[in-house]
């Protein structure tokens, strides 16, 4: 018999962030989140996510125990500002007994039918940067702190279940030292001079600060149109602002401004985490915070996570500017790898972006959709 009980205690919580570390526990591809980040991100008094969306967390038992989890999520500014009649799901594993997906699927759709939603997504995360969607592809490469890894047959249990392909996002990497640097620096080069762009370098967060809500604004602008996206808001941008910017190197965030030195372009790449992240095993103390400093210092694999440019400069050639930034960069750090996070396949101006990297496809994924009783 299946039991499904909401974690709302800090205990079952702990619980239900455990279970994963359980269920990969022998899977060299998984990557463990940090357990205290996970339960402020569940937290409602820390994460601003909840002043806008509802979310409660469900464990499935079977035997005494715990045998999946997953999250039922209603973004209220998706369903009322977007009008997406839309409930979500997120932070799902599961053992593989598909009757175990069903019974946590129904909680799912026990939220949205309550509140007459018409369909049901995920796995997706509160907002356009948490993590998205079940392995499709790649089951044997290394996951990063920006994914979730899945068993294989998740997307097996989904599909017997009635639900279907919703989005798909294709994840790639590739070699720095193939990279052949001297097309972009004749484009930037021109593409300066032409409108009067600059880069923006920093060694140092605090300089970095003053730009950060117009980086998030632009970011708002720049994803607007993908079908997917619901914008940050300023709650969230201060949350955002302190709980990342200042783990990432300086170096790897670049803004391109124009001579009145408004923004139109800004990156963000993160060192490669993986290991690190393995090696901590979802413990800051005693030892995982040296883990993690000494991957920001020293890894040799960049990941890039976010890229925007304000649609009055897309297809202009401003990413030449911002390639040859990060040449400049990678090169003095040693870097060997490169690694392209999640975006969506509908998302062609991104996938234009890499056409002359040699880019391999390493893994896909998807988002799974039904629709709900009327």
């Amino acid at each position: 018999m299946i039991t499904i009980k909401e974690a709302v205690t800090k205990k079952d919580l702990k619980e239900y962030i455990l279970f994963s570390f359980d269920l990969y526990k022998n899977n060299p591809y998984w990557i463990p989140p940090i357990i205290s980040e996970e339960l402020e991100t569940f937290d409602k008094t820390k994460n601003p996510a909840f002043q806008s969306a509802e979310a409660y967390f469900y464990l499935a038992y079977k035997n005494n125990k715990i045998v999946g989890k997953i999250a039922a999520i209603i973004n209220w500014d998706e369903v009322n500002i977007l009008k997406k009649s839309k409930v979500r799901f997120g932070w799902f594993d599961v053992i593989d007994d598909i009757e175990v997906t069903k019974a946590l699927l129904d909680k799912v759709y026990e939220l949205g039918n309550k509140h007459n939603l018409e369909m049901v997504e995920g796995p997706i995360g509160f907002s356009n940067l948490d993590k998205v969607g079940v392995l499709i592809e790649g089951f044997e490469e290394m996951g990063n702190m920006v994914t979730w890894y899945s068993m294989p047959y998740y997307k097996d249990h989904f599909e017997k279940l009635g639900l279907t392909k919703e989005k798909e996002y294709i994840e790639s990497s590739f070699s720095f030292s193939n990279i052949d640097p001297t097309p972009f620096n004749k484009i930037s080069t021109l593409i300066q001079q032409r409108y009067g762009l600059k880069s923006l370098n920093f060694t140092k967060t605090k300089d970095i600060m003053p730009y950060v809500d117009e980086m998030f604004e632009l970011f708002n602008e720049t994803y607007s149109k993908l079908q997917s996206f619901v914008a940050i808001n300023d709650v969230q941008k201060e949350y955002f602002k302190k709980k990342y910017i200042s783990f990432i190197n300086p170096e790897f965030i670049k803004f391109i401004v124009d001579k009145d030195h408004k923004m139109v372009a800004f990156a963000i790449v993160m060192p490669g985490f993986s290991e690190a992240l393995k090696k901590a095993n979802g413990k800051l103390f005693p030892f995982g915070f040296y883990h993690l400093l000494k991957a920001r210092k020293n890894s040799k694999e960049a990941v890039f996570y976010l890229i925007g440019v304000t649609p009055e400069y897309q297809s202009k050639g401003v990413t030449s500017i911002i390639f040859e930034e990060y040449y400049k960069v990678c090169s003095a750090k040693g870097i060997e790898t490169c690694v392209r996070t999640p975006e969506l396949e509908e998302n062609t101006a991104i996938q234009n972006l890499w056409k002359h990297f040699n880019t391999k496809i390493t893994k896909r994924r998807r988002t799974y959709s039904k629709l709900l009783k009327s």
